[in-house]
């Protein structure tokens, strides 16, 4: 390639590049119905986690640049979705309204051309699925600076679905208001945690000026577009939704907020070579019984990414165990450290194998 080239034969070429893209990427879509009808035939899931999976590591695997491997996925994510969605609609429910963070996970988990649609309530994700008026459901599980959602673990425990995926969403917080300016502002709402999560911040720029909770960030920034008083703490995406502005962005105290968030459904998922498997259980109280409990898992040389207790309802100081592991249920290696977990078990559940998500 000639360093001499003016700007508009490099558009040229561009431009014949776009030409090529757009009809392999209908050459795909074209595949991907033809996949859609044998699936229709034969019943299958549209929606396939490892298969998925495998594509965004192969993609990711052959890019040489300059576009980094994150950039990819996230463009292949998308093409999935278009693709998919020709076989047939994915429909996909997630906690709270539009412009929520949950919204944000599960449009960047299954695509823009998945059927994302807002509830009321966690145990509403997992009723939607269980009775088969969505495909999935996304739902928070826990944020590296709040912690765990309990309302979650206990919807694990007491539903048949599934875990199929998880998302690690990085959380920006945003405060939004009517006119983008700071002396206009007279409240600031949010959901409790959003609230916690910029406190310090709060405090040294808008000391004097009053909180209040809602019930997610969704519903602070449709409080905002109604009064011109009103700054939300919200996502960049409210911002859009609910037609607000800026007064500040990334307010959020720490960096590395992350939030985890399930996807849960019906269908199990094949082993990827990059998967989690998540339980819960339950044991006698008595003396070193954790420690008996854990062993099969280092004796397997298995690693266990997370635990978690949650009392049980009913049963005063007794508690379920909520265990992720790395690997899947399917590997022998974990066969057998689940089976040695059970011989001391009360109680035992796999929630779900799936592919790791990040």
């Amino acid at each position: 390639m000639s360093r001499n080239e003016s700007v508009d034969v490099l558009r040229k070429k561009i431009d014949h590049i776009d030409e090529k893209i757009v009809n392999l990427l209908n050459h795909r879509a074209l595949l991907a119905q033809r996949i859609g009808r044998h699936k229709g035939l034969s019943n299958q899931e549209v929606y396939v986690p490892n298969r998925e999976q495998e594509i965004l590591r192969r993609v990711s695997g052959f890019n040489p640049g300059p576009l980094p491997a994150a950039t990819i996925r996230l463009i292949y994510s998308e093409v999935i979705s278009a693709c998919r969605s020709l076989e047939a609609p994915l429909r996909v429910v997630f906690f709270g309204a539009a412009a929520t963070y949950s919204h944000l996970a599960a449009k960047e988990k299954f695509g823009s051309s998945s059927e994302l649609r807002p509830t009321a309530s966690i145990p509403e994700v997992f009723q939607e699925v269980a009775q088969d008026r969505a495909s999935l459901g996304v739902v928070p599980i826990e944020n590296s600076t709040e912690g765990v959602v309990a309302h979650t673990l206990d919807c694990l425990v007491e539903s048949d679905l599934s875990i199929c995926g998880e998302i690690f969403l990085d959380i920006h917080h945003n405060l939004l208001s009517q006119s983008g300016r700071a002396d206009d502002v007279r409240r600031i709402v949010s959901h409790p945690q959003a609230l916690a999560q910029c406190r310090a911040w709060l405090n040294r720029h808008f000391a004097k000026i009053p909180v209040e909770e809602v019930a997610s960030t969704a519903h602070a920034a449709i409080a905002a577009s109604k009064d011109g008083s009103v700054a939300a703490i919200s996502s960049a995406l409210a911002k859009e939704v609910y037609n607000l502005e800026f007064v500040a962005s990334n307010i959020e105290d720490l960096s590395n907020n992350i939030t985890r968030f399930l996807a849960i459904g019906k269908m199990p998922t094949k082993p990827t070579g990059d998967d989690k498997t998540s339980l819960v259980f339950s044991a006698k109280d008595k003396p070193g019984v954790l420690h008996k409990m854990l062993q099969p898992f280092a004796q397997s040389r298995i690693n266990l990414s997370k635990i978690e207790s949650r009392p049980i309802k009913n049963k005063p100081w007794e508690y379920l165990f909520f265990l992720d592991l790395l690997g899947h249920c399917d590997q022998p290696a974990v066969k057998k450290a689940i089976a040695g977990l059970e011989k001391n078990c009360v109680f035992l559940k796999i929630l779900g194998s799936y592919p790791s998500g990040r």
